[in-house]
């Protein structure tokens, strides 16, 4: 199953948070490109997470950029497989960061926060020393 199918059928309380997960590290995302001279990619901060934006396909980034009333610019983006993404560029980062999938679709968006299973231990926000691996949950948010 696709990544958007698999946020549909988690947001519908028919879906598998390993199994969506396991599929977000599976799909190519598109990741748009921020303007301006740091580059790097877009994204926002709320609560204190860095959000890095990335979409399902260019449909899903052209209604962003709809949403935005950007939509008579070019959006140049990035390819890059949701596992890079978390795994290398995440780390990247500084502060805690996650991935919104999808953020202009109001019944297909989905956030991936920075937590145990979704980003690399080092970077998630709720591990404590004293916690076993096999206790921790996946925590994607719809």
């Amino acid at each position: 199953m696709e990544l958007a199918a698999e946020i549909s059928a988690y947001r519908d309380g028919r879906g598998d948070p390993g199994r969506l997960v396991g599929e977000f590290r599976r799909a190519v995302l598109l990741a748009p490109l921020a303007d301006g001279p740091d580059g790097g990619l877009m994204s926002a901060v709320s609560g204190g997470i860095r959000w890095l934006y990335a979409f399902t396909d260019e449909e899903a980034l052209a209604r962003f950029a709809e949403a935005r009333g950007e939509s008579g610019r070019e959006w140049p983006y990035l390819a890059i497989l949701g596992a890079r993404l978390v795994d290398a560029v995440v780390p990247q980062v500084e502060g805690p960061a996650g991935v919104a999938v999808n953020v202009a679709d109001e019944d297909g968006s989905m956030l991936f926060p920075p937590v145990a299973g979704i980003v690399p231990d080092a970077c998630a926000v709720d591990i404590a020393d004293d916690v076993e691996p096999d206790a921790r949950t996946h925590g994607v948010v719809a």
